[in-house]
This record gives C-alpha cells, sequence and structure tokens, in this order.
C-alpha cells in the first residue's frame, strides 16, 4: 500500500451490541472499496474478519481484528469488535487505537446493552463517535420511535445525515438530510427537510465563527460544511447518524463517503502523554515528531507466535530500526513490520503517526506498552483501564500431559485477553480462572483444547474459610511411641487464646503479659504469634522448634473444618524429655496435637472472607437490587448516582454470597449491571452457617478416609 498523508488516515472502530452486523458491514466494507474479489459472510465463514476457529463455530466475533483499504482517497483501518460485554475487553483496546467510534445499532432491537455501555466508553475515551442504524431491511421497524429513544437516552446531538427511502423489504436507498432533494421520495418514516436545521444547529454550535456567520444568513461552501462536520464530531456537538442495511448493501457507499469525507484524522484527536518528571506534552501527528507509539492488543498466533498490535501517535517506526519500551527501559529491534489484513499479515518497511502496525516476537512487549525512540526518556499514556474480571472457575488438568502445559497456556490467554486472570490461591491450593462470564471462560477453555491442546476440568472454587478461638484455654500432651527399639516421647503443655488484629507485637509480647517470657516468633500474615515460655529446661532448647513446627503445621491443615488457622497466640510454658527417647520427631508430633486439642476447647469459630462490593445499576433497579443484597446477608454502606440514569451501590457481603453474583445482576437488571468487590476482612460467620461448613468438611474426611 502507497504512503499515506497523515490528513489521509481514517481509523474507524465498529462497535456495538452482538447481532447487529459489525462484522458483515466490516467485509462489506472492504469489498465496496475493491480490496477483496467478494464480500465475506459471517454464516458461511468466509468472512476477513471473524477468521478464528471460535469465530467460525459461534458465528460472532470474539476478538478484535482489523482490516484496511482505500477508499475515496483515504487510507481506512477499520478493526471490528465483539458484541456481547463478555469480551468488552476487546473493545477497549481496540478505543485506544482509533480515532472515530461508529456504535451500529439493529434498526429492530433497537438499544441494547453494550450499545450504551461502548457509546459511553467512546465518550470517556474523547473520540468521534458516529451511529449507524443498520438492518433497515428487516420487518416491523418503527423508525421514528427509535430515533426518539436515541435522543432520549444519549442526547440530541445525535442527527440524522440521512433517512431511509423505505423500510424492511422496501428499503431501497437514503436521502441525505443536508442536501435534500426539491421532490423528496414518498414512503420515508422521517421527512428529511425537517432535520436539515437541526443539523446545520449541531454544525455551527461547535465553531463560533462559523455560527455567527451562519446566523448573518451567510451561505457556506461544500468544503466549509465537511470541515464544520469534522470539527462539530471531534468537540462532541454531532453524532452523525446513518442508514445502512449491511446485507443488502444500500446506504452503506453513502456512510464510507461521509467517513472519506468528513471522518476524523489522527490531527483531530489530542493525544498527550507525560515525562517522567510528571510535565504533560501533546504529541503531535507528524512523521517528523519524535516516536510516541502504544501496545493496545496482543495476539499468539500458532503460526506466526507473538503479534503485538500497536498505534503511532506520533513519530515513525522503521523496520530494522531501534524503538525502546518505557515500561523496561530496553532497546527492542523491529526485525518485522506488519499492516494486518484480518488473519493475514502484509510486511512493510515503515509506518508512521495515524498507522496501526504489527511487531512480531517481542516477547517483552505487553498491552499498554509505551514505545518511543529514547531520546525523551520514559514517556508515559494514560492507562487502558479494564474491569475486574468476576467470574471464578476452579481449572485443573485432566491428564499428565496436561498438567506439563496448562500453565503456559493459561498465561498466553492472560497476555492476549486483559480480562482473564489466573491466580494460584495460597490457601485452597486451587488454581482459578477468572473472567467476565460464564461463556468467557467456556471459550477460553475451547481455545485450551483447540490452539494449546490443553483439555482441562472446572469446578466452584472453594471459599478460603479461616478458623480461630473465641476464648482461651490450657492443657498438655504426650506423645508416647514405643515399639521396639528406640521410642518416641515428647510433653509438651500449651495455652491458645484469642489474639486481636491491629496489636504491636513489641508492645503486646512483654514479661508483664507472659511471665517468664523467653522470646517469641509473630506470623503477621495470619496474625499468630508464638510464645517461648519455658523455664527451667523443661522443654530443652533443641526441641522447642520442633514444636513451633508442629503448631504451624495443625496451623496450616486446620483443626474444626480444614481450613487455615489465623489470630491466635499460643504459649508453651512447660514440657517433658526423655533421655533416650526424646527427638525432634516427637516434639513435633506432641507440639500438632497439643495444639489441636486446646484449639478444640478454647471456643473455636469459623472466619469468612468479607468483600467490598460496588454495583453500577439502572436507577429503576434500586429497591430490587438492595433486596436481593439484604437476602445476602449484605450491607449497603452508600449510594452515588452515576451518569445516563445509573445508581452506584457500595456494600459489604460474604464471599460465599456473591460468588454467582454475576448471573443474578444480569438477570435482574436485563444485563445491565456491572459490579466489581474487593477484599475487606474477616468475620465471624453465623452459627447456623458455620454449622453446615463444619458438618460438610466432617463427611469430606470421613469418605476419604
Amino acid at each position: 500500500m502507497a504512503k499515506t498523508h497523515v490528513d489521509d488516515v481514517r481509523n474507524v472502530a465498529l462497535v456495538g451490541h452482538g447481532a447487529v452486523g459489525k462484522t458483515t458491514l466490516a467485509d462489506l466494507m472492504l469489498f465496496r472499496s475493491g480490496a477483496v474479489s467478494r464480500a465475506g459472510s459471517v454464516d458461511d465463514g468466509s468472512s476477513v474478519l471473524d477468521f478464528d476457529d471460535e469465530e467460525r463455530q459461534h458465528k460472532y466475533t470474539i476478538s478484535s481484528s482489523l482490516v484496511h483499504f482505500m477508499h475515496g482517497g483515504k487510507s481506512f483501518t477499520v478493526v471490528d469488535t465483539p458484541g456481547y460485554p463478555d469480551f468488552i475487553g476487546q473493545t477497549i483496546g481496540a478505543l485506544r487505537a482509533v480515532e472515530t467510534a461508529v456504535i451500529v445499532i439493529n434498526a429492530a432491537a433497537g438499544i441494547e446493552v453494550n450499545t450504551r455501555k461502548v457509546f459511553h466508553l467512546s465518550g470517556e475515551a474523547e473520540l468521534g463517535r458516529v451511529i449507524v442504524i443498520n438492518k433497515l431491511d428487516q420487518d416491523n421497524i418503527r423508525f421514528p420511535e427509535l430515533i426518539e429513544a436515541i435522543h432520549e437516552t444519549f442526547g440530541s446531538k445525535c442527527v440524522l445525515m440521512n433517512v431511509p427511502n423505505g423500510l424492511g423489504t422496501g428499503f431501497t436507498g437514503v436521502i441525505s438530510t443536508l442536501h435534500v432533494p426539491d421532490k423528496a421520495p414518498a414512503g420515508m418514516p422521517i421527512n428529511p427537510a425537517d432535520v436539515t436545521q437541526h443539523l446545520m444547529d449541531a454544525i455551527v454550535d461547535a465553531d463560533e465563527a462559523l455560527m455567527e456567520r451562519y446566523l448573518e444568513g451567510a451561505e457556506f461552501t461544500d468544503d466549509e460544511i465537511a470541515h464544520g462536520i469534522e470539527h462539530a464530531i471531534a468537540v462532541g456537538t454531532l453524532i452523525p447518524i446513518f442508514c445502512t442495511s449491511s446485507k443488502t448493501g444500500v446506504g452503506v457507499a453513502e456512510f464510507m463517503a461521509a467517513i472519506a469525507e468528513d471522518g476524523l484524522t489522527a490531527a483531530d484527536i489530542i493525544h498527550k502523554a507525560k515525562t517522567p518528571a510528571g510535565e504533560e506534552i501533546t504529541l503531535e501527528a507528524k512523521e517528523e515528531a519524535p516516536l510516541v507509539a502504544q501496545v493496545f492488543k496482543t495476539r499468539i498466533d500458532p503460526f506466526v507466535s507473538r503479534m503485538s498490535y500497536v498505534r503511532i501517535f506520533s513519530g515513525k517506526i522503521v523496520k530494522e530500526g531501534t524503538v525502546h519500551s518505557a515500561r523496561t527501559g530496553k532497546p527492542l529491534k523491529v526485525a518485522n513490520l506488519f499492516r494486518i489484513q484480518g488473519g493475514q499479515q502484509e510486511a512493510i518497511d515503515n509506518a508512521s503517526a495515524g498507522d496501526i502496525v504489527a511487531l512480531i516476537k517481542m516477547e517483552d512487549l505487553q498491552v499498554g506498552d509505551v514505545l518511543t525512540d529514547g531520546k525523551a526518556g520514559a514517556l508515559s499514556l494514560p492507562p487502558l483501564k479494564y474491569p475486574t474480571p468476576m467470574i471464578g472457575l476452579a481449572v485443573e488438568p485432566k491428564s499428565r500431559n496436561d498438567q506439563t502445559k496448562i500453565s503456559g497456556a493459561l498465561h498466553k490467554m492472560e497476555e492476549e485477553d486483559q480480562t482473564f486472570h489466573m491466580e494460584r490461591e495460597a490457601q485452597t491450593h486451587e488454581m482459578v480462572m477468572r473472567g467476565m462470564s460464564d461463556l468467557h471462560l467456556k471459550i477460553i477453555e475451547e481455545r485450551l483444547h483447540r490452539r494449546d491442546k490443553v483439555d482441562v476440568l472446572t469446578h466452584p472454587p472453594k471459599i478460603p474459610y479461616r478458623e480461630t478461638v473465641g476464648g482461651a484455654h490450657e492443657g498438655m500432651y504426650r506423645h508416647k511411641k514405643q515399639s521396639g527399639g528406640a521410642g518416641q516421647f515428647g510433653e509438651v503443655h500449651l495455652r491458645v487464646s484469642h489474639l486481636p488484629q491491629g496489636l504491636n507485637m513489641e508492645e503486646y509480647c512483654t514479661k508483664e503479659r507472659f511471665v517468664n517470657m523467653r522470646r517469641f516468633h509473630y506470623h503477621p500474615e495470619i496474625n499468630y504469634v508464638f510464645v517461648d515460655r519455658v523455664s527451667g529446661g523443661s522443654v530443652p532448647n533443641q526441641f522447642i522448634p520442633a514444636v513451633e513446627k508442629g503448631i504451624l503445621d495443625r496451623i496450616e491443615k486446620g483443626v474444626i473444618a480444614g481450613f487455615h488457622v489465623q489470630d491466635v497466640c499460643v504459649e508453651l510454658f512447660f514440657g517433658k524429655d526423655h533421655p533416650v527417647d526424646s527427638n525432634e520427631n516427637a516434639f513435633k508430633t506432641a507440639g500438632s496435637m497439643c495444639f489441636k486439642q486446646e484449639f478444640a476447647l478454647a471456643k473455636p469459630v469459623l472466619l469468612e472472607p468479607i468483600v467490598k462490593i460496588e454495583i453500577t445499576i439502572p436507577g429503576d433497579k434500586f429497591g430490587d437490587i438492595t433486596s436481593d443484597l439484604n437476602s445476602r446477608r449484605g450491607r449497603v454502606e452508600g449510594m452515588d448516582t452515576a451518569a445516563g440514569g445509573f445508581q452506584t451501590i457500595t456494600a459489604k457481603a460474604p464471599l460465599s454470597e456473591v460468588t454467582t453474583y454475576a448471573r443474578s445482576l444480569s438477570s435482574m437488571t436485563g444485563g445491565r449491571g456491572s459490579f466489581t468487590t474487593e477484599f475487606s476482612h474477616y468475620e465471624i460467620m453465623p452459627s447456623n452457617e458455620q454449622a453446615k461448613i463444619v458438618a460438610a468438611a466432617v463427611k469430606h474426611k470421613e469418605e476419604e478416609e
């Protein structure tokens, strides 16, 4: 492809809900431009954009994909994004790479869950926004009502650039609202002349000089109007609406022509970076400017290996040249540089401001990394903000062969998908993968099987309960074993008591509190302290570490239900040994068994993890949500008003009660609610809930025996 001036570059992301026709529209644009000989189809698996096996099988987009073409003298890069909220991370990355977000709406379905989400995400990214009402060839379309709903939801700045000539099977063309014919055809649901004034107001509202001339009755040239539309889109006073059918192609040519003529360029969106000293600088979309680029997507292709998709904001990247990673400070050799066409790569020699390219086999690059030429130091760009994945599944390899490959395969998934995380739970010893939904994790499993040849078993993750005591008790345990030859003997006397959180151990562990105290060992991660009060050598010094080890082993295994112990103080104050039969193993066993015995007599209780949960919901669902939280033993702590008629509720609830909350919230809000959680603290479980957990643990232990 010939080198294009930055002003002639059009970077566009197609966003919206699922099944609105984004991929079909992108395939058709590619065909209409002459870049391919036939329009690809999602239904028959020939789409240039949905090229992954999972996408062809399911017939919907899972990962963002790119195509490029020339049209109307302009260089287009179109990023197609998934429509289902389960894969929203791909959309977030794509929005960083473009100037214009095209929000596609299904004419029959109207404004759906993800329509609202991507509209607001595009606004937060300060992009130009365009709306395409697609699938106008369907039956039962209520066009005026849809336009009214768009105005109510997104504001009056959303203005029709054309109106459909007929609907359903009668949708045969579009009529411009800017250049209305003297005699408009019959059968239009809205008179285009009724929109012209509204459109002109939105255009001139972005420019005071233009507004002044407009009020004076001046006539504008086509170039002035085109520049006015471009500027109005950039500053947000105009969100154009276009009418199309990606199935029949009606309206697509007009949409493409408008983007070519009036679409935003790389210079229309201001990008800022920060120097290491914290100074904010404005990036210039020029080839001769210092290089600043960012990785917005990683794809690990089984044939090409690691591909880092990069948007260049200023400067240029040259094949065989060097770039610097602001995160690592390392120089990186650009061995290969590619332009992306769906699942294919086209080698190029250089790329500059406004271009979107791929770097191959750069293992050190991560999503969000900033690339520079090294002259300006470690510049930083605003971080890409991804939602926290809330649905978890414990995962384990199906076979020994899978076991050797599972960690590496899951790590690759994490690098490609910023809304997928894998972690090994220290308390439950489980490998847990977390994603946005059950569907999201199902696709991960399918990709593990197909691409990485790894099969897994999944189940709900264990809740990391903890055990502690509510009182105190002291006693002794004698371990004595004689089986011919040398025996085992060890006797220890312990006191087990509750240890409150937040104490200063240097102030708490004093000889005034613990008579004859010689030393103490504190374990802050579980708030446990071991106090050595032995006097007179009743427990020889060489065996005291073994007693500690036995207690710690039992703390890890748990006492009443098999969960890790925390918040306890253990005092070793007396014991006995045997000159022949005493050894470290004997005192280790004695320490473990004595702790177990005294813990069980010191009013043991279970602790449950409490999480802070922040829920964003439509305002009319407030009562339903708070009632449901009460049924989950949740406590509402605050509420606030959010944008778009939404409310945010802050609450605390037991983790066990919200493990499946994503499904419930989606059901209660029609998919419009979202939430995040973070660990808060541990609390004593209600006795009735504790009895269930203990009974289940006892039953499980009996079954294992």
